[in-house]
């Protein structure tokens, strides 16, 4: 086996595929470079393929029902946050600091956007993220408590330095939920950074939780360290209908 032959192999071998399938093409149209320069570029590109990669393949175990970046929220359509306090909370220091986010409004106001975007911006930042909707959340943890494995799935949760907990409130929870959701919270508290959703005021999760001094209890170690975001005004959805209405009203008023 010849040179060539070789270096494909051993690029293959040690995983550098980008370099495998790029190399012929690069080196026959590179120009007035040294080797050096020559190697810089090739493993700059394998190190932009692999992080494109593993970002990829984190996003995906993070369970996000969509993608949405920061980028992309209409923040001029909601003029009631902050944006200075977004902009804090996507530098990670919260994650870093062990504190919680919550975002509390009415439904289609933008807070599972916001919460994924900055979801998304701690995986770019190589933090582990897990997505989880609040009943999906009660349905793991009663499942492993029935069937013996609550610990297990505990510290599996606890893994994640962050998690997104969304649509906590649009059910009420029993003695038996409540009891597991506050074990939840427990195991991560100042040690592990959530964020929350809500269509709830704080007033209203004595309801949710079914028990006020539990509702207490739960409120105590989520808000000690935290962000409340208030997300006020209209309702995407709603907007998005009276845009697809006035344009049904146009095309018919042409007619």
């Amino acid at each position: 086996m010849g040179a060539y032959e070789n270096v494909h192999e051993r690029l293959k071998a040690l995983g550098l595929y980008t370099i495998e399938n790029t190399i012929d093409n690069y080196l026959s149209n590179v120009k007035d470079k040294s080797t050096m320069e020559i190697l810089d570029h090739l493993l700059s590109e394998e190190v932009k393929s692999k992080r494109s990669r593993e970002y990829e393949a984190k996003l995906r175990y993070s369970g996000f029902p969509f993608r949405k970046t920061i980028e992309e929220f209409d923040f001029t359509f909601q003029p009631s946050i902050d944006r200075s306090v977004i902009n804090d909370l996507l530098t990670m220091r919260f994650v870093h600091e062990k504190e919680n986010v919550v975002f509390l409004g009415p439904p289609g106001v933008g807070k599972t956007h916001l919460a994924i975007g900055i979801g998304m911006k701690a995986i770019e930042n190589d933090i582990q993220v897990y997505f989880v909707s609040a009943i999906k959340l009660i349905e793991n943890l009663k499942k492993a408590y029935n069937n013996r494995s609550f610990d297990y799935k505990i510290r599996t949760y606890s893994r994640f330095p962050l998690m997104i907990v969304d649509e906590l409130g649009y059910l009420p929870l029993n003695k038996e939920e409540s009891n597991l959701f506050f074990q939840f919270i427990s195991s991560r508290y100042e040690k592990r950074s959530t964020i929350f959703t809500s269509n709830k005021s704080f007033s209203e999760w004595g309801e949710i939780l079914g028990d006020e001094v539990m509702a207490s209890a739960v409120l105590d170690r989520i808000l000690h360290h935290c962000t409340v975001i208030n997300v006020r005004g209209e309702s995407y959805r709603l907007k998005e209908r009276k845009k697809n209405m006035l344009a049904s009203e146009r095309i018919g008023e042409k007619k």
